[in-house]
Order: structure tokens, then C-alpha cells, then sequence
């Protein structure tokens, strides 16, 4: 059972699949306890950073946290001296997608399912110096309360978990989640970072730095 909840995101799954992962997951819990949106106004202090991996059909666990690391080498620095840059009365925040982003996902399944190290590590230095953590994902609301579970098992510390409704399973996910960043913002937070893997995780601006870990040519939900 691979793939169990990036799958939401790839094009051509249909809705009832959907229902029947959040069964499986749900279960679990009960047994153990697309295209880019114009940026608007206001540019983004910096392009996605790139990362530089082996070819998707080569990828495996340890190449890609090696990835996922080199990445994250580049983006705790980043995060230290903008957390130490906050303006007085500034609340902060990062953004982070879900699957294969701040949980493993696609290596094996398993629940709950364990934190993505490197991601991890930056976000409890930031959660430690007083920045909100607030996770966007695909994964449809039938199944918030386990993610919502796991990700405080994994040891991140959620200031606000946005799941899609049952309208917007039928919306751009760029689009979707492009809007829920962009009401983050109308909250008063300052967005310093926005963490995915995919680009669908990180256009349409509402950030003032990205950062793309590898999904290995959509390889990786």
C-alpha cells in the first residue's frame, strides 16, 4: 500500500479511491490508539531553490534524504538570520506541505508515519524561536483528524492544518492552496518560508522565500 495519501494530488484519481485510502487510514488510527498561478503584487525575496538529484528511476530512500538534506543545509541558514531580522510585533509563520515534505510518504507505508528529518529539524528551530507552523495539503478532509495526529506524533507543532474540503477536491490544487496562504496572511502573519515538493506546493506567491524539495520529475506525490 504505497502511495497511500500523495496519490490525492496526482491527476486522475477520482474521489471514491480517495474515500477508500482515508478508510484504510482511518483504521490504522483506530487500531494504534496542475497548473501555476500568476504571483501577485509584491514579489518573493527569492525563486524556488533547485535541487540537483539522480534520474527518478534511480531514486531511492537514501538518495532522496540525501537530496532533501541538501536542500534544507541551504534553507536553515535562511530561516536563523530572517527569524533573528523579526520587525517588532512581527508574527512569523512557515508553510508546509504534507506528503513527502514534512512526513515520508512514498518509501514504504506505515502509521504513523514517521517525520521527513531534514524538514523536521528546521521546522522545530523555528517552532523553538516563536514562528507559527502552518501545514497545506491535498489530503481531503475525511482524513484530518489522523494527519492532524500524526504529525504532533512526528513532533511538529501545528499552528493550523488546512485539508481540502469537498468542493475543493474538484479545485486547482495551486489554485487551493495558493488561497489558503493567502489567508494566512489576512491573520497578520508574515510568511518567511513555503516548503514543498511540488510546484503545485509553492507558486502563486504569499511567501517571501520558497523552497522545492525533489519529487523526482512527479515521481514523488
Amino acid at each position: 500500500m504505497t502511495d497511500q495519501y500523495g496519490q490525492t494530488r496526482q491527476a486522475g484519481r477520482t474521489f471514491v479511491r480517495t474515500l477508500g485510502i482515508a478508510a484504510v487510514t482511518t483504521a490504522a488510527l483506530t487500531a494504534t490508539v496542475t497548473p501555476s498561478v500568476a504571483a501577485p503584487a509584491g514579489a518573493p525575496r527569492a525563486a524556488i531553490t533547485p535541487v540537483t538529484a539522480a534520474a527518478a528511476a534511480d531514486v531511492d530512500y537514501d538518495t532522496w534524504q540525501r537530496d532533501c538534506r541538501a536542500v534544507m543545509d541551504a534553507a536553515l541558514p535562511y530561516l536563523k538570520e530572517r527569524i533573528a531580522d523579526t520587525a517588532p510585533g512581527e508574527k512569523q509563520a512557515i508553510v508546509l506541505d504534507i506528503d513527502n515534505t514534512s512526513l515520508e510518504t512514498d518509501f514504504g507505508f506505515s502509521y504513523p508515519q514517521p517525520a521527513n528529518r531534514p524538514v523536521l529539524e528546521a521546522a522545530q528551530y523555528a517552532q523553538e524561536h516563536g514562528v507559527a507552523l502552518f501545514f497545506v495539503t491535498a489530503r481531503p478532509g475525511i482524513i484530518e483528524a489522523p494527519t492532524e495526529w500524526n504529525l504532533a506524533h512526528a513532533g511538529y507543532e501545528s499552528s493550523g492544518l488546512y485539508v481540502r474540503g469537498f468542493l475543493d477536491l474538484f479545485r486547482d490544487v495551486a489554485e487551493y492552496k495558493t488561497a489558503q496562504r493567502a489567508g494566512i496572511e489576512s491573520r497578520g502573519y508574515t510568511i518567511i518560508a513555503n516548503i514543498g515538493n511540488s510546484a503545485t506546493d509553492l507558486s502563486g506567491g504569499h511567501a517571501e522565500k520558497t523552497f522545492k524539495l525533489p519529487d523526482y520529475e512527479g515521481q514523488l506525490s
